[in-house]
C-alpha cells in the first residue's frame, strides 16, 4: 500500500509542478480553482480561530484573485491570525491523509468539507461570487463523493497541492496576517514569524509522511 501511496503523490507532485512551471497561463487557469481553494482553507481557518477562542464570525470573503479576508469580533487576537496560514496547512495535511490511507473517511470527508463551505457561504455570507464559489465547490465535491470512485484521489491531490502551495507562497500569501500578527507581537518582527510559520507548515507535511511511510505494514482504516 506504500508503494500505492508514493506512487500516486508523485504523479500528483508532477502534475501540479507540470501545470506550474510548464504550462504556463493554461497551467494557471487549470491551478485557479487550488488556488480559490486554498484561499477558501485560509479563511475558513480564520473563522474557526476566532469561534474556537470565544469569538464570532461577521462574514468571510474569496474574491477572484485568489485573495480573501475574515472579519471576527473577539476571540484570542493571535491565535486568529495565525489562524489562517496555519489552520490552512493543517486542512491540507489533514485531506491529504485522508485521501491516501483514510479509506472509510472519504465520503465523510468530503461530506464535511461541502458542510464547511455552505456554511461559509450562506451563515458568513459577504458577497455573491465567495458563495457562487462555494456552491459550485460544493456541487462537485457531491458528485465525485456519490456518483464516482475518486474521491480519495480528489482529497489527496486537494490536500497536497494546497499544502504546496502554502510553502510556495508564504512570502506573499501571508503578508497581511504577518503584518498584523507583528502589531500584536510587538517583540517579535514580521519576518521572523514568517519563518516560524513556514516551519510548522513544513514540519506539519513531514509529520504527515511518517505517519504515512514509516513502520511496519498496514491496512486502509
Amino acid at each position: 500500500m506504500k508503494q500505492s501511496i508514493l506512487l500516486r503523490m508523485i504523479l500528483m507532485l508532477a502534475l501540479y509542478f507540470g501545470l506550474t512551471y510548464f504550462a504556463g497561463d493554461n497551467g494557471r487557469k487549470i491551478l485557479y480553482p487550488i488556488r480559490l481553494f486554498v484561499t477558501f482553507l485560509h479563511e475558513f481557518g480564520h473563522a474557526i480561530a476566532a469561534v474556537l477562542t470565544g469569538g464570532w464570525v461577521e462574514d468571510v470573503q474569496i474574491n477572484a484573485d485568489g485573495s480573501g479576508f475574515t472579519r471576527s469580533v473577539n476571540g484570542n487576537r493571535p491565535i486568529t491570525i495565525m489562524g489562517g496560514y496555519l489552520g490552512s496547512a493543517l486542512f491540507g495535511n489533514i485531506l491529504f491523509y485522508t485521501g491516501a490511507r483514510g479509506r472509510k473517511m472519504v465520503k465523510p470527508m468530503l461530506f464535511l468539507v461541502i458542510a464547511a463551505m455552505l456554511v461559509t457561504g450562506f451563515y458568513w455570507f459577504n458577497s455573491v461570487f465567495t458563495t457562487a464559489i462555494l456552491i459550485a465547490f460544493s456541487f462537485v465535491l457531491a458528485f465525485i463523493a456519490i456518483k464516482t470512485n475518486f474521491g480519495s484521489d480528489v482529497l489527496m491531490f486537494l490536500g497536497l497541492a494546497s499544502v504546496i502551495y502554502i510553502i510556495q507562497d508564504f512570502n506573499v500569501g501571508p503578508t497581511s496576517d504577518l503584518k498584523a500578527y507583528e502589531e500584536v507581537m510587538v517583540f517579535i518582527p514580521a519576518q521572523v514569524w514568517m519563518y516560524i510559520w513556514l516551519a510548522v507548515a513544513v514540519l506539519l507535511l513531514v509529520y504527515n509522511l511518517r505517519l504515512l511511510f514509516a513502520g511496519g505494514s498496514s491496512h486502509q482504516a
